[in-house]
């Protein structure tokens, strides 16, 4: 299987990450920070993480991504947005 399997539709993704409101409030409560402070550290408004954390809104895109990354691994992704 190819990525390019999967962009053009031709197959399913073996894993997706689904990212629900409880599961950003979770990812952040994990690295002990507070809603503004991780909100500064990944770079949106603290009200559009509120939106995520009770499901107004879902995160798209790169804070997708990075969401995962830091549910992944925070220590090593928190110390690389931090540097």
């Amino acid at each position: 299987m190819t990525m390019d399997e999967i962009r053009r539709g031709e197959r399913q993704p073996s894993r997706e990450f689904a990212v629900d409101a409880l599961q950003v409030k979770e990812i952040r409560k994990a690295t002990g920070l507070s809603q503004a402070r991780f909100a500064r550290v990944i770079d949106v408004q603290v009200g559009l993480l509120r939106n995520w954390e009770q499901g107004r809104r879902e995160p798209t895109g790169p804070a997708k991504a990075l969401l995962r990354a830091i549910h992944n691994d925070p220590e090593h992704v928190l110390r690389a947005l931090a540097g």
